[in-house]
């Protein structure tokens, strides 16, 4: 690949970013932080995005957009959505690596001294996603991280004799769990178990009803929830009461990014300052975690496979379609939760922060591409119009009706329906505002 098609990937490439990238960790209101513990900001974090393509169009995520690519991520994160601190889960790839050495060496993006790489105002984390499959288990996804391009490449030298092709998502390791987490940890990265609870390749969903069947617990630094599971839902696992929690996008196109995302009370986006905040030292933490109400999630109820129906009603774990009686049941998400509790009332930990439920904005009814963009010319990013502006000041660019919802949304107010079986749930427009 060559710059001048590094340019056309990334879009428009602002002079400006190059000679401010030292500054490249600035939020809203927090550039100036000297790392002290009376300086911490306020930043927003999405740590598992995938990459879709390459910039020559090798394919990395299979079922990822083609436009989803490492250039592009970085240009949503920092210029639409708002959010500081984004983590690409695909940069194990070969093709991934050139892409960013390009950006490197064309000073579009510069590698930061604290770990990670700065493009304007957001800074992205390296990561990869890999899939483990222990004896007799079934298979579960796991999130690495690590502070710099070299770690990874070092990395990658590895994963190569151990994968059939490293050049792809989301691949599957052939080495015990454990091994794979002793290599990270040496090699000076993290270890976070990805969406924890879904049915299909995750730890308790698909492999385990306990985490310490699999992993070295000492060698794992956060868990993610994902889509169907929130911080309650986690307190009926005492395994669980240690670990920092993190709730992510899982993001397969630009649109998605940030759909879940958390807040980080930390100096300054990096990777350093990242695991502090996981770690909960020096007054850094994970303050927040902002995510689809369960309902909404694609597999949170029993779905059944034979008639279609999403299983909803409350206090029932089936193993057969109450309907139809069929046993082609995908499991939903609190049933799993219930069926591997060890007690019957969340209890959760003092740690551990609040879990707001906030509906994306695409997920509210009325809100198409127009009105989104008059939004966003008018208030920058979807993290300002979630988080900062008023509903009257809404009311002015979209109309009250629709300001109301969007407040609605991001107070986690709208009336839902469940979602289950791979499908998302809905806004249920009929009901109006939940209490």
């Amino acid at each position: 690949m060559n710059d001048k098609r590094s340019n056309i990937e990334i879009g428009r490439v602002n002079s400006e970013i190059a000679a401010n990238s030292d500054t490249a960790a600035a939020s809203i209101g927090n550039a100036n932080n000297n790392g002290g513990p009376d300086s911490l900001g306020t930043y927003y974090a999405d740590l598992h995005v995938h990459i879709g393509r390459t910039n020559a169009g090798n394919p990395v995520k299979i079922s990822g957009s083609r436009n989803l690519t490492f250039g592009n991520i970085a240009r949503e994160a920092e210029e639409r959505k708002g959010i500081s601190l984004i983590g690409i889960i695909d940069c194990h790839s070969p093709g991934v690596q050139q892409d960013i050495d390009n950006y490197l060496q064309a000073g579009e993006m510069k590698e930061l001294q604290e770990g990670g790489i700065a493009y304007g105002g957001t800074t992205i984390l390296l990561g990869s996603e890999l899939e483990i499959r222990e004896p007799g288990m079934g298979p579960a996804h796991l999130l690495v991280f690590y502070p710099d391009l070299a770690a990874m490449k070092s990395f990658t030298k590895w994963l190569e004799k151990h994968m059939k092709n490293v050049n792809l998502s989301s691949q599957r390791i052939y080495v015990p769990a454990r091994k794979l987490q002793q290599e990270v940890y040496a090699r000076g990265g993290i270890v976070i178990p990805a969406h924890i609870f879904t049915p299909h390749r995750s730890i308790y969903g698909s492999c385990a009803p306990r985490m310490e069947q699999v992993l070295d617990l000492e060698r794992i630094s956060a868990v993610e929830l994902g889509l169907s599971a929130d911080s309650e839902m986690a307190g009926l696992l005492s395994e669980l009461d240690p670990y920092t929690i993190l709730t992510n996008s899982d993001a397969h196109s630009l649109g998605k990014i940030g759909r879940e995302y958390n807040e980080l009370r930390i100096a300054k986006p990096n990777y350093q300052e990242f695991e502090k905040a996981l770690n909960r030292k020096e007054g850094r933490r994970v303050a927040a975690n902002y995510g689809l109400n369960p309902r909404l999630g694609k597999y949170h109820r029993t779905f059944c496979g034979g008639c279609s129906y999403i299983i909803d009603e409350a206090g029932i774990s089936v193993e057969r379609c109450p309907y139809c009686g069929s046993t082609k049941l995908v499991r939903g998400v609190q049933d799993r939760i219930r069926s591997i509790a060890d007690r019957t009332e969340p209890a959760v930990p003092s740690h551990r922060p609040p879990y707001h439920y906030q509906v994306p904005l695409e997920f509210i009814p009325g809100l198409g591409p127009a009105k989104f963009e008059a939004l966003l010319r008018a208030f920058g990013t979807e993290m300002n119009i979630l988080h900062q502006v008023s509903e009257q000041e809404l009311s002015g660019v979209v109309g009250s009706e629709l300001a109301g919802s969007i407040c609605a949304a991001r107070a986690g107010r709208l009336a839902l329906s469940s979602g289950g079986g791979g499908t998302y749930g809905k806004v249920d427009k009929s009901n109006g505002l939940s209490k």
